[in-house]
Formats: structure tokens, C-alpha cells, sequence
């Protein structure tokens, strides 16, 4: 789901690139110490699961895992994606540097927003955790195809049909990947749940008597 360079306006350029350099800013501040290595290896499956791609028109589709990555990290996807779009553009040719923040803003929103939509969902119960990771995936793919058919539309109206080809093209992607995350959600709460939103631990209780206590 990449946009390839020489397609899009100035203006739709500029306007990535500042929300992506406000999105990493963000998640960069939100990024843990003790979540470093978390985003570095999902960083690197994200970059993994983009190698493939099947063109279409302008762009082209493969798996994303933006679901994935925003559901464990939240902002601090924007930084994960960053660097695997980074390498893929410089590596693969796959995006560009121009379209860098544009195709950001793709990946990268859909998942934040996704992990404060669904991420509540996954310490339900089991029903309603797998109904919420499918939906994680499903809708991340979703708004990344609109946002992308939207950047398509404001650059030039006769890209409206490419733009609802984008979106159809993507729909079969939106499935596997909410079947994926599903059964990575699943297994994640089998063998460390702690990764998982709700699943955090709880901070030590106090061990010292308060005042109410002793009274």
C-alpha cells in the first residue's frame, strides 16, 4: 500500500510529512524504554510482510500488519513504521523519500487509531477479544486504503476511480489480516499476555499500613 513518487501534489506531500514528523515526535515521547526491542522486531515483521507486493494501478497491495503493530505498541508505531519504510524505500524502491510521510500517515494512523478503538476489547472476554483484534485488523487495512484513496482524490478528482479500485483491491486483505491478528492475539494471551493493552501488570501494591489502616 505503498504511493509511489510523482503522483501526489506539494500540498499533499507537505501535509504527510508534518503529521508524520508530529506522529513520530508523539510516539517517540510515548516510547518506553522497556518497549525498544517490542518495536524494533515489529518493525522489522512489518517490513517483512511488505516485501511482497501485487501492483495496482498507482499503488500496490500486500500484507500490512498495521493492525498488529499499532494494537501493541499505539504511538509508538509511528516511530516501528518510520524506519521500515525508511529501508524499504531505500532497499526495495518500494514508496519513496518524497512519499515517506504520506505513506506514514497510511500505516501509521490507522493503527493508533485502532488500538485505542479495539485495544479495550482485548482483555474482554475471549468472544469479544477475538471480535475485537479481527476488527483491529480488518479496519486498519480499511482507513489505510481510504486515507490512501483520499491523498489520491485531493491531488486530482480523476483519480476517483483508481481510488475506489484501491479500496475494493484491498478487500481481501482487510480479511486476512483480521484473521492473522486474531490468531496472533490468541496466541499472545497463551504464552505472554503481558504484551497485550489490558493485559499490562499491575503496579506492586504498597506494602507499608496507611493511616486509615492502622486506625
Amino acid at each position: 500500500m505503498h504511493i509511489s513518487e510523482g503522483i501526489l501534489s506539494g500540498p499533499v506531500l507537505l501535509s504527510g510529512a508534518a503529521i508524520a514528523v508530529a506522529g513520530t515526535a508523539i510516539g517517540l515521547k510515548k516510547l518506553d524504554y522497556d518497549q525498544i526491542a517490542r518495536a524494533g522486531m515489529l518493525s522489522a515483521a512489518f517490513f517483512v510482510a511488505s516485501l511482497i507486493h501485487v501492483p495496482i494501478g498507482p499503488s500496490s497491495i500486500h500484507l500490512i500488519l498495521n493492525g498488529i503493530v499499532g494494537l501493541l505498541l499505539g504511538w509508538a508505531a509511528f516511530p516501528a513504521i518510520l524506519v521500515a519504510l525508511t529501508l524499504q524505500a531505500l532497499f526495495f524502491q518500494f514508496g519513496g523519500i518524497t512519499t515517506l510521510g504520506i505513506n506514514m500517515v497510511i500505516m501509521a494512523v490507522p493503527a493508533v487509531v485502532c488500538h485505542h478503538l479495539f485495544g479495550p476489547m482485548i482483555g474482554k472476554k475471549p468472544a469479544i477479544s477475538m471480535i475485537g483484534a479481527s476488527a483491529c485488523g480488518f479496519f486498519s487495512v480499511f482507513i489505510s486504503a481510504v486515507i490512501m484513496g483520499g491523498a489520491l482524490m485531493f491531488t486530482q478528482e480523476n483519480f476517483l476511480k483508481v481510488a475506489i479500485m484501491v479500496v475494493i483491491a484491498h478487500l481481501p486483505v482487510m480479511i486476512i489480516e483480521g484473521i492473522v491478528t486474531a490468531f496472533f492475539v490468541s496466541f499472545l494471551k497463551k504464552v505472554q499476555p503481558d504484551m497485550l493493552p489490558e493485559f499490562m501488570p499491575l503496579p506492586c501494591p504498597c506494602p507499608y499500613p496507611t493511616l486509615k489502616d492502622e486506625g
